[in-house]
């Protein structure tokens, strides 16, 4: 079957699109269940001092990525199995419940399409192997972070965390027969994910001096330094870049046009997340390009 992959990359390509795109289904599990489950832990852990009511009633008993079975939020019908098709179900289902015919968000199969093109991509960068399962590790772990992050303005340590430590884990395998981007050696990682962690915590820390305002969440410190982990500490300028120009064009153009209160932050994991993804595969094309243009 390696053999088969490692000589048809569209077979490969095919097979990853195809398992991703199942995975993204158990992502949307996870961008909506794990907010309330860090919620509910942050209760629990608060109960004694809360004099105040909550702002919103959480579901109670068990409630994890497993139970309870995902049903629909409005009228609580489980939900079978072949309604959990990715992309297909919603087609067959026009978009509505089996049962009460409520209309189900467009996101939950865009989620599961964007899922699997990105890890097609990354497949068909890469070719089978080792680095491009990473890659696609890397991907299937970005995509909750950014959706989370723009939905909640949290990054759970979950997620992130385990992300980190994968990276740094990874360098101890350096080298791989093959691999350019990925499987960087120890001390390019662990100076990576020192830089990443304290590039934005000095940003941070100025910020706050000088205007008495939290510019950004810790949860972005700790996802620069799993980038800076997974793919040196020379890739880190690029990937600030890029979050921090694509940011400001998307918060200016927010202010502009949507009439965003300038008050509201703007959550910043996606735009590293992305520029982390595109500095994978990409990277050094672009910088190369960068460096041809200026000379």
């Amino acid at each position: 079957m390696l053999d088969l992959f490692t000589q048809s990359t569209p077979a490969f390509v095919a097979v990853v699109f195809a398992f991703a795109l199942i995975i993204g289904s158990f992502l949307n599990v996870v961008i909506y269940r794990l907010p309330i489950m860090m919620e509910r832990e942050w209760r629990e852990q608060c109960a004694e001092l809360q004099t105040t009511p909550p702002e919103r009633d959480l579901p109670s008993g068990r409630f994890d990525l497993i139970v309870p079975r995902s049903s629909c939020p409005s009228c609580g019908q489980p939900i079978q199995a072949w309604q959990n098709i990715p992309v297909i179900s919603y087609l067959l289902l026009s978009g509505q419940c089996a049962k009460c015919k409520e209309s189900i968000s467009a996101r939950y199969p865009l989620v599961e399409m964007l899922t699997a093109v990105l890890a097609a991509l990354c497949a068909w960068h890469f070719g089978a192997g080792w680095e491009a399962a990473m890659a696609i590790v890397l991907t299937l772990m970005l995509v909750p972070i950014s959706i989370i992050d723009a939905d909640t303005q949290l990054i759970p340590d979950s997620i992130v965390l385990p992300l980190l430590w994968i990276g740094l884990l990874m360098s101890l395998f350096h080298p791989v027969a093959g691999s350019d981007t990925l499987f960087i050696s120890p001390r390019d990682a662990i100076v990576g994910a020192v830089a990443g962690y304290l590039s934005l915590w000095t940003v941070y820390q100025l910020f706050k001096l000088i205007t008495g305002k939290e510019g950004m969440g810790y949860g972005d410190f700790k996802l620069l330094a799993a980038l800076g982990a997974w793919l040196g500490w020379q890739q880190l300028p690029l990937i600030i870049l890029m979050s921090a120009v694509v940011g400001a064009l998307v918060g200016l153009s927010m202010m502009a046009f949507r009439n965003h209160d300038r008050s509201v932050p703007i959550p910043f994991g996606p735009y590293l997340a992305a520029a982390g993804w595109i500095t994978m595969l990409w990277g050094d094309a672009i910088k190369n390009a960068y460096l041809d243009l200026m000379l």
